[in-house]
C-alpha cells in the first residue's frame, strides 16, 4: 500500500494480538503509522477503537484532496 503513490498517505494502523518485538519492528519497517495490541476485554477493545477514531478523525491532520491522494484517480 505504501508503495502505491495513490495510497501511500492513507494512515495504516496495525491492530493485533501480538506483542512480539519482531512484529512491531516489521510493521514500522513497512511504514505503519502505529501498532496497537488489542486489549483482552471487549470494553478495552471498544475504548481503543474510540481512541483511534478520536485521534485519526479529530486530532491528526491528513491531506483531504488534491495531490496524489484524493485526486479522484
Amino acid at each position: 500500500m505504501k508503495a502505491d503513490r495513490r495510497l501511500k498517505r492513507i494512515p495504516v494502523i496495525v491492530l493485533t494480538g501480538s506483542e512480539a518485538e519482531e512484529e512491531i519492528e516489521r510493521a514500522y519497517d513497512l511504514h505503519a503509522n502505529c501498532y496497537i495490541v488489542k486489549p483482552s476485554t471487549l470494553d478495552g477493545f471498544v475504548d481503543v477503537v474510540r481512541g483511534i477514531a478520536a485521534f485519526w478523525l479529530g486530532v491528526a491532520r491528513i491531506p483531504r484532496g488534491g495531490g496524489e491522494w484524493g485526486a479522484g484517480e
